[in-house]
Formats: structure tokens, C-alpha cells, sequence
């Protein structure tokens, strides 16, 4: 058995979809929808900052209590290979994510990843976020990594996680893989099976 830590992006990773459109889809303002698949879209293929995207689409989605953004994304289709790779071998994986601890956190039991999640902080007053009080920094977490580590992602503000992995995996399952993982990859899986049988390999 290698000594391998694994870490995973969430969206369009872990998950089938981009979870912040899905989410926007329960706005009241249905023309918010495009707006925010819009700015993500951009922001996977590095052309807008991660941050300043993030921060843009928590303003768009202030209207929606945080309950109720957690229970969509608690139901959020994942894929299902993966997710059963990680409840097999939860000692050794992490999610590296974006996304708001409050909204994620009803994610992580169903893929026994509780304590095991670097994501974006907030404070929320009466069901809404009043502040974001930190942007997860991927490259940040990497360095506090152990080695050697394995990381999979598939947008741009996972290229330096990817970059820095001594296996860094590009997942083009569910989208595109953005140019700057490509440039900083080891591989590239473009199926969630073929993704898989990868990763066990590693094991």
C-alpha cells in the first residue's frame, strides 16, 4: 500500500454538476440563473480570479437563506464511483474546496469527510450570510499538505493544487478541463471510471 493522501475538488469533481448554478435556480429572479452560470463558467477557465467570482456570486445568491442553499446542495448528485473511492479510503482524502462550510455541510456525512474539508468560512445572522470571512486559497492547503499527495480537479483555480501534487490529475468527466490544469497535470481522466480504476491503483 503506497502512503498517498488524496485531495478532491468538489464541483464537477466529487459532484456531477456545478453546484452554484443549481443553486440559482431557486432564486426568485429566474434571470439570476444566467448570470451566475455565466460567472462560473469564466471563472473555470481562469478568466475571472476565483475570489472576486466567489465573492460576485454570494451577493447574487444573498437573497436565498442559507437552509435552504444547504439542502439543495445536500442533494446534489455526486458521482458515484468517486464518492464510494472516498467513503473507502476517508483516512487518507480531503476536499479542497471554495465552497461556503454552511452550505457544504450536509454534504460531508454522506462521504464521511467531516473534519476532513478545507473550504471557504462565513458568519451567518438569521439564516443569511453577513460576511464572508475567508476564501479558501488551494494553494494555501497544499502547503501544509503531507507528502506525497495526490490531487484531482478540473478548473482553474485548482491548477496550482494540481501543479504541486506529485500526481496531479485532471478530471474531464463532467466538463472541460481547463487549459492551466492541463499545463500542470501529470494525467488526465476523462471518465469517472477511468478516474477510478487510476486512483486505485494508487492505493
Amino acid at each position: 500500500m503506497s502512503d498517498y493522501i488524496f485531495l478532491f475538488d468538489l464541483d464537477s469533481t466529487i459532484t456531477k454538476v456545478e453546484i452554484l448554478p443549481v443553486v440559482a435556480k431557486h432564486l426568485p429572479d429566474k434571470s439570476m440563473w444566467n448570470k451566475i452560470k455565466e460567472i462560473t463558467e469564466r471563472t473555470m477557465q481562469g478568466e475571472i480570479p476565483f475570489e472576486e467570482s466567489f465573492r460576485k456570486r454570494i451577493g447574487l445568491l444573498s437573497d436565498v437563506s442559507v437552509s435552504t442553499i444547504k439542502a439543495v446542495i445536500a442533494d446534489i448528485p455526486l458521482n458515484k464511483k468517486l464518492a464510494d473511492f472516498i467513503r473507502e479510503n476517508k483516512e487518507r482524502c480531503y476536499m479542497v474546496t471554495g465552497n461556503l462550510d454552511v452550505w457544504i455541510e450536509g454534504l460531508l456525512p454522506k462521504l464521511g469527510l467531516e473534519g476532513r474539508c478545507f473550504c471557504s468560512r462565513t458568519t451567518v445572522e438569521n439564516d443569511r450570510i453577513v460576511r464572508v470571512d475567508e476564501v479558501m486559497d488551494k494553494g494555501s492547503v497544499i502547503k501544509s499538505m503531507p507528502r506525497p499527495f495526490v490531487a484531482v480537479g478540473d478548473g482553474d483555480n485548482d491548477a496550482e493544487m494540481i501543479g504541486a501534487a506529485d500526481v496531479g490529475i485532471g478530471f474531464g468527466g463532467v466538463r472541460d478541463i481547463a487549459e492551466s490544469v492541463l499545463k500542470n497535470a501529470t494525467h488526465a481522466a476523462y471518465s469517472e471510471e477511468v478516474l477510478c480504476q487510476f486512483l486505485r491503483q494508487l492505493l
